[in-house]
């Protein structure tokens, strides 16, 4: 990633606190720049579209998750169920759910810069899934997402102890099998 001015810096804080909390469509680029201390024209000088604005942001994002999930996986082991444990740890700290469930929902739109992104993080996981797991990672990915939804669009506090459960119940069947 260029390096960003302060002000770029700023703004891209700004809506990322903006955008992951109140939503995309809700914030303007008015609020972005009043929040970051600038003007609407160094928004639009930094980023050029609200909607490269809302690309970075996820990208800054996607960059933050895998970076929190190496480590986490480094710290607690590479099984399949602490990937689940990272994003338990994640979603802690972030009470609004998935940011990139969030913004896809709110885009609609497939030639949106962000869009791009949003797919980039799916995958990364899936393969993640995948590589400590062969031959399950997508049912694990599957798991994975699913809890994250009922978490925070279904309000289900015991998702990730099911989510847990459901990944070993399988993880122990292939064992079986195998």
């Amino acid at each position: 990633m260029t390096t960003m001015t302060p002000a770029a810096q700023r703004l891209l804080a700004a809506a990322s606190e903006l955008f992951y909390t109140r939503g995309i469509h809700a914030v303007g680029v008015d609020l972005i720049a009043e929040v970051a201390g600038t003007t609407k024209k160094t928004l639009y000088d930094q980023f050029g579209s609200k909607d490269a604005l809302v690309a970075m942001y996820l990208q800054r994002r996607f960059e933050r998750w895998r970076a929190f999930v190496e480590a986490w996986l480094a710290e607690h082991g590479r099984e399949p169920v602490e990937a689940l444990g990272a994003l338990e740890s994640w979603l802690a700290d972030n009470t609004c759910g998935c940011a990139f469930v969030n913004a896809h929902a709110e885009i609609g739109r497939a030639d949106h810069p962000a869009i791009a992104v949003v797919r980039a993080e799916k995958q990364w996981t899936r393969s993640l899934y995948e590589e400590l797991a062969p031959g399950l990672g997508a049912q694990l990915h599957l798991i994975h997402e699913g809890a994250i939804i009922a978490r925070s669009v279904g309000g289900q506090a015991d998702a990730m102890d099911n989510a847990r459960t459901a990944m070993r119940s399988l993880l122990g069947d292939a064992m079986q099998r195998a």
